[in-house]
């Protein structure tokens, strides 16, 4: 056997002994009365973790823009065991809302244990088209808003050695076509909430941060910006939602979901390391060219020179139109 076959089996073996003798850490009871604010809690994934919070028994506040829709996920938390549970409406792209959002939930709790950010702006899921003026709205709502959440909260969340979960995305690790300003938003996120972490344990403040990378879920408005352009299985928003959940109830630092956003977060690793090892290179990240109206990751000629992450990606791209 070649050097490199054994140590991919080594590493097999490995991988299955950690998930056989694996002991899951997670205690569900820990949420029963837990203090929770929520935000982006109308739909999708917010949505999804307001469902799982209320069955664990926590006290929630949510927030989202419409009112009428709050109404409805409250009424259902309430019926799935929440012991606790208020809603105010905010819209975030105002810089004056996350402030109040955090005094009311602190007003109707009593303190936070968790503040899981989770909203975000509207999406175009377009080319570059020059508009500023969105980009800067955008950065507002998906940054600019979580900035001054957290930091309102910070306080109370040291105060009962809370937990920050921070929900963003795998644009904001690999940039991809059609994303530029909201990958944008999602790579200042990582950056801010990655610096302060280290900020807080320096400081030794009892506040874990945890950031939720995510690839492309089943909500109805990533479905409806990746339909026709984006052909990968998006994974379901509920089980999403209870990885973000877990994942700051142990207050780890990261959280990967689904398992293919780990994958490609690891070879983008891999082979940075192996190009830095053997001469530069212009990229280790795919670029993408359009074929039969679907924008699909290019492969040089002759298929030589491309890195794994590209053809990983071409591959499962491929193999979805079959």
């Amino acid at each position: 056997m070649k050097p490199i076959g054994k140590v991919l089996c080594a590493t097999g073996i490995i991988a299955g002994l950690l998930a056989f003798f694996w002991k899951d850490p997670f205690n569900a009871e820990s949420l029963s009365g837990a203090r929770v604010l929520l935000t982006g809690a109308s739909a999708g994934i917010g949505e999804q973790m307001a469902y799982h919070y209320a069955r664990f028994g926590a006290e929630i506040v949510l927030t989202a823009r419409r009112e009428a829709v709050l109404q409805k996920v409250m009424e259902k938390c309430l019926t799935l065991g929440a012991k606790k549970i208020f809603y105010i409406p905010a819209d975030m792209s105002s810089p004056s809302e996350p402030e109040k959002v955090v005094q009311f939930a602190v007003q109707k709790l009593g303190g936070l244990d968790y503040l899981v950010l989770n909203h975000i702006g509207v999406t175009r899921f377009q080319m570059w088209s020059g508009d500023v003026a969105y980009t800067r709205w955008l950065m507002q709502v998906n940054f600019f808003s979580y900035v001054a959440l957290a930091t309102a909260a910070l306080p109370t969340l040291e105060k009962n050695k809370g937990s920050l979960v921070v929900v963003s995305s795998l644009t904001g690790r690999i940039p991809t076509p059609f994303t530029t300003s909201y990958s944008a938003t999602k790579f200042a996120l990582d950056g801010f909430f990655s610096s302060l972490r280290h900020e807080l344990i320096m400081q030794k403040r009892n506040i874990s941060i945890t950031l939720c990378i995510l690839g492309l879920i089943d909500t109805d408005s990533a479905l409806a910006n990746t339909r026709g352009k984006v052909h990968l299985t998006a994974s379901p928003a509920p089980e999403a939602a209870l990885a973000i959940i877990r994942g700051g109830a142990m207050q780890v630092q990261e959280v990967f979901y689904p398992w293919l956003v780990t994958w490609l977060l690891g070879a983008q690793a891999c082979w940075q390391v192996f190009t830095d090892c053997t001469g530069p290179v212009k990229s280790a990240l795919p670029c993408w060219k359009c074929q039969d109206g679907l924008m699909i990751p290019a492969l040089k000629e002759e298929g030589r020179g491309n890195s794994p992450l590209t053809l990983f990606l071409w591959i499962c791209v491929m193999a979805s139109k079959f």
